[in-house]
């Protein structure tokens, strides 16, 4: 067994890899890494800092630092960034699509079996599914709230948040909430004055990404987001429309994959797109998969009806959502080392993480709750999977399973 450094700088300076190594190590991550984002980071630590020493632990700790404070999927940014410290543009597209494509398939899969499960045992797992979603949705509620509104001046601000999330109108409430959190935590924590940088995160980033391919990352991140609503005017074609909802979503979600239900929830099922049931039991599939949460945009995109192209809508969903994620992340990488320092950026940092406890909240309560949960069963199967993923860490992929059998046997006593 390779021996494990003393510390950070005893880590060598590791060769540049091949695209195809990682390709097939995050491939081999897609296919087993379940339990969510904290999860897969976790995951990372063992493979790439303990086992393969691609970086050291403080480079790792740099970027989910980097991940955390931009919108999408931290998980699947960390390894997007592993990726290109290995082997540059190419080696970060494949530790995307390899971490991706396991969960992507597997959504793919579930929306086409749904359409056979309005008999039988059927009702009873997709019921199971959207209870799961309800106790998945309740425990990261439950845990951002500790990490993310430890105190109570941001407890209040997760509350305005979720108020705003609730009653704000929809295409616009998550911005809204998110917007409002910047400017408390900029007026709240900024006064307090200059506070020292996070210890944790003190390493160099050494990726090789230049300064111009981050601005040009930036923008083309904008490009996409302001220009492809205007493209579907022009050109309204089912695939396009698709792509552009997607994109926005994954442009807006700030604070993991949980967070993204509502900007999901709204771009689809408000318009009619998907239906409620169908929305929530994807979410709940979702829970059971390895890899990223985001892959449930394949599963919606090829949910949409009519479609001539399911497939094709949910690869255009698939990489609508994750897009802005992974171009974010290319744009401040160059810049990083110096954005960190900033205090008014920290500030509004911490208000922009609360607000994010808030919108789950809101999420939490509609429309996961008011369209689920109905009777005292329903409650207490999924107050028991919450305790379970919450008190006795079980595996959510686990508690998916159980609960959802739990209703199938319900459906036939």
């Amino acid at each position: 067994m390779r021996p494990q450094p003393s510390s950070d700088a005893n880590v060598p300076a590791q060769p540049r890899g091949s695209s195809a190594e990682v390709l097939l190590i995050f491939l081999r991550l897609g296919c087993l890494s379940f339990g969510g984002p904290i999860a897969h980071l976790g995951y990372f630590q063992k493979e790439f800092v303990e086992r393969r020493r691609w970086c050291s632990a403080s480079t790792l700790a740099e970027l989910i630092a980097l991940a955390q404070s931009l919108p999408g999927p931290a998980s699947s940014q960390v390894g997007f960034a592993l990726g290109i410290l290995r082997s540059g543009w190419p080696g970060g597209l494949a530790a995307w699509l390899g971490f991706t494509l396991p969960s992507a398939l597997l959504m793919l899969a579930f929306a086409y079996g749904t359409r056979f499960l309005s008999a039988g045992f059927g009702p009873g797992l997709l019921h199971g599914l959207q209870l799961a979603a309800v106790a998945v949705v309740a425990q990261a509620v439950f845990s951002m709230q500790r990490s993310l509104a430890p105190d109570g001046q941001r407890i209040v601000l997760a509350i305005a948040a979720a108020g705003i999330a609730l009653f704000a109108p929809g295409h616009f409430a998550t911005l809204l909430a998110v917007g409002v959190g910047a400017v408390a935590g900029l007026l709240i924590f900024r006064s307090r004055g200059s506070e020292p940088a996070e210890s944790a995160a003190v390493e160099h980033t050494t990726l090789r990404l230049s300064r111009s391919t981050g601005v040009a990352a930036a923008v083309l991140f904008l490009a996409i987001l302001l220009l492809s609503p205007l493209l579907v005017r022009l050109a309204p074609v089912q695939g396009i429309a698709i792509f552009s909802t997607f994109y926005r979503s994954g442009a807006l979600v700030f604070g993991g994959g949980h967070v993204v239900l509502p900007l999901l929830e709204n771009a689809v099922v408000a318009p009619g797109l998907v239906s409620q049931q169908s929305f929530l039991a994807g979410y709940g599939a979702a829970q059971a998969m390895p890899g990223p949460l985001f892959t449930f945009a394949a599963y919606l995109g090829a949910s949409v009806r009519p479609a001539l192209h399911p497939v094709v809508n949910g690869l255009l969903a698939l990489v609508g959502v994750f897009l802005p994620g992974l171009l974010a992340m290319a744009a401040v990488l160059p810049f990083w080392s110096g954005l960190k320092q900033n205090a008014d950026f920290r500030a509004a940092l911490k208000g922009i993480n609360a607000s994010v406890v808030g919108v789950l909240c809101a999420a939490l309560i509609h429309p996961l709750w008011t369209s689920t949960v109905h009777t005292w069963k329903d409650f207490s199967i999924a107050l028991l999977a919450f305790a379970l993923l919450t008190y006795r860490r079980v595996q959510p992929w686990i508690v998916v399973a159980g609960t959802a059998l739990t209703c199938i046997l319900l459906k036939f006593v």
